[in-house]
């Protein structure tokens, strides 16, 4: 058993948004690691953060993910550090990996520089937003069997896409 598709990019790329609406597009059901790790340890991100630091979330991170592509069937959407893993990376091979890119303005606009959000929590978090993006981008696209940019695109827009990038797939491997 497979996700039908994986969402994944940056803080701000709209995981949380689009992922919902890309499982009712297909029929299918949405998961979100995130949550997975919220409902499995009883804690927000930002606490596991502050508490037992990144390295501890990025294991538990690990194992959610594993978990999640073994069990669900729909929509999973990862967190937007989870394919830094090289385990993460090697089990979203055969999947198909929807990449949400967002450009820098456009990305911090919608996350607001949040603390809520522990990596971007600092002295100059619009430069930590900006470092983040730059590091992450050849990871995303490494991991990436499909690549949409979400600027000036409503949520719907995206799923359209996205849709349409999906049965364009299915359509070659047929």
């Amino acid at each position: 058993m497979k996700p039908c598709v994986v969402v994944a990019g940056p803080p701000g790329s709209g995981k949380s948004t689009v992922g919902p609406l890309l499982a009712a597009e297909l029929g299918v059901p949405f998961r979100d690691t995130d949550d997975d790790i919220v409902a499995r340890t009883g804690r927000s991100i930002a606490d596991i953060f502050a508490t037992d630091g990144e390295p501890a979330f990025r294991e538990l991170e690990e194992a959610v993910v594993a978990e999640a592509l073994a069990e669900h069937d729909g929509v999973l959407s990862v967190g937007g550090g989870a394919v830094l893993a090289a385990a993460t990376q090697e089990r979203l091979k055969g999947h198909p990996v929807v990449f949400l890119k967002v450009g820098f303005a456009t990305g911090v606009q919608r996350v607001g520089l949040s603390t809520a959000r522990p990596l971007l929590a600092g002295v100059n978090p619009r430069a930590t937003y900006r470092s983040l993006l730059e590091a992450r981008l050849p990871v995303y696209r490494a991991v990436a069997t499909i690549e949409v940019d979400t600027d000036d695109r409503t949520p719907e827009e995206i799923v359209s896409a996205i849709a349409t990038r999906l049965t364009d797939e299915l359509e070659k491997t047929q």
